[in-house]
């Protein structure tokens, strides 16, 4: 991998630590929908991330979440702001790498 590739992956994986930080404890009755949003977006990155080869980087920086995180949640407003985070942590994770 190249040299700036590994350096924009290691910051992106503190800006995922740090969000997984402030939405540590998201219960699905918060009604505080950014945090959903955060924590979506932070499992995008998780996604793009293990599929373009830092999967180790990211066990060492968190314990993830499982898939099913919001499972039968969907629809629901944290569902819906989850996804969309979600959708664009994948997406723009992969636009930087």
């Amino acid at each position: 991998m190249n040299q700036d590739r590994e350096i924009v992956a290691e910051k992106m994986l503190r800006l995922l630590q740090r969000l997984y930080v402030e939405s540590d404890g998201l219960a699905e009755s918060d009604g505080d929908l950014q945090l959903w949003y955060n924590r979506g977006y932070a499992n995008g990155m998780i996604r793009a991330l293990r599929d373009l080869g830092f999967g180790v980087q990211i066990s060492k920086t968190v314990d993830a979440d499982s898939d099913e995180r919001i499972v039968g949640q969907e629809f629901l407003p944290w569902g819906k702001a989850y996804l969309h985070g979600f959708e664009m942590g994948e997406k723009e994770t992969r636009e930087v790498l």
